[in-house]
């Protein structure tokens, strides 16, 4: 059985763990953030100490066996009600997948410092910082920016409104990021429309295109 001083600083380093990660995730705003992570890991923590040293009194009795990993196993899949709540989908768009990823991961964070490995939860820690604040930013740079499309309409004059795109292109809308319109140079009768699309494949980008072309008022399109 550790000390009294040993289980008091293995809770306390899992909350400051938790609380590191939970940082980056309040800083963005999303639901599970500061709070929720330091939760997660101090409380998987506990559940660590309980299952490998609660039990001990009675450990020598006869005819009794205890698996320690028992209760640690429960916490892995347990947690994904948190996570679960955490996810939200927007149309086509599911956000707060990688929230429910980084509580997962804080679970694993507080099992390792409650069972004393704290190299592994150290570095398990700032792993996990770099895939979501240093990955983040070459993510948008090589990936969405990839999956981001333009689509120029020449419609007539008042035709075309937000509210048209999105009752033509359904849950499909949820990727127009932005909509501009204003008076055309060619034709003063007609008006000249920008949408930015993102995240969209090939062959969502033709779907939409088809769409769009099918509308009413509209003239040309430009891709």
């Amino acid at each position: 059985m550790i000390s009294n001083t040993e289980i008091t600083l293995r809770l306390v380093m899992a909350a400051i763990l938790g609380s590191v990660i939970g940082f980056e995730r309040e800083r963005l705003s999303w639901a599970a953030g500061l709070r929720t992570h330091m939760l997660v890991a101090v409380g998987s923590a506990l559940v660590m100490l309980v299952s490998a040293f609660g039990f001990a009194d009675v450990l020598g009795q006869n005819a009794v066996v205890l698996d320690p990993s028992r209760m640690a196993a429960q916490v892995v899949s347990g947690i994904g009600f948190l996570g679960a709540g955490s996810i939200l989908l927007r149309g086509e768009v599911v956000r707060g997948l990688t929230t429910a990823a980084s509580l997962w991961s804080v679970a694993g964070i507080g099992l390792a410092v409650g069972g004393g490995m704290y190299t592994a939860a150290v570095t398990a820690t700032v792993l996990i910082l770099i895939i979501l604040a240093g990955v983040k930013p070459l993510e948008r740079r090589f990936i969405v920016a990839k999956q981001e499309r333009r689509i120029g309409l020449l419609v007539e004059r008042g035709s075309v409104s937000v509210d048209s795109i999105h009752e033509t292109l359904g849950v499909g809308s949820a990727r127009v990021r932005q909509f501009v319109a204003q008076q055309s140079e060619e034709d003063p009768a007609l008006d000249d429309v920008s949408l930015a699309l993102s995240r969209v494949s090939v062959v969502q980008h033709e779907a939409i295109c088809r769409r769009l072309e099918a509308m009413k008022g509209v003239r040309k399109l430009r891709q």
